[in-house]
């Protein structure tokens, strides 16, 4: 059996912690800003872990 690749795309999207939890940017920064409050546009910021439902699928992507 080959050895699994490492999808590229995924691998520049994800992020994985210490603890094994799969981190991701937040969507819908990239323009139309003014009519975003200041506070929706700090937060958007900040990475967050993905849902749940998603882990599998990115893990495998991941080659994990």
């Amino acid at each position: 059996m080959p050895k699994m690749k490492t999808h590229r795309g995924a691998a520049k999207r994800f992020k994985v912690t210490g603890s094994g939890k799969i981190m991701k940017n937040n969507a819908y920064k990239r323009h139309m800003l003014e009519s975003k409050s200041p506070k929706r546009k700090r937060n958007l910021r900040k990475a967050e872990v993905i849902s749940s439902g998603d882990t599998g699928r990115v893990k495998r992507m991941l080659g994990m």
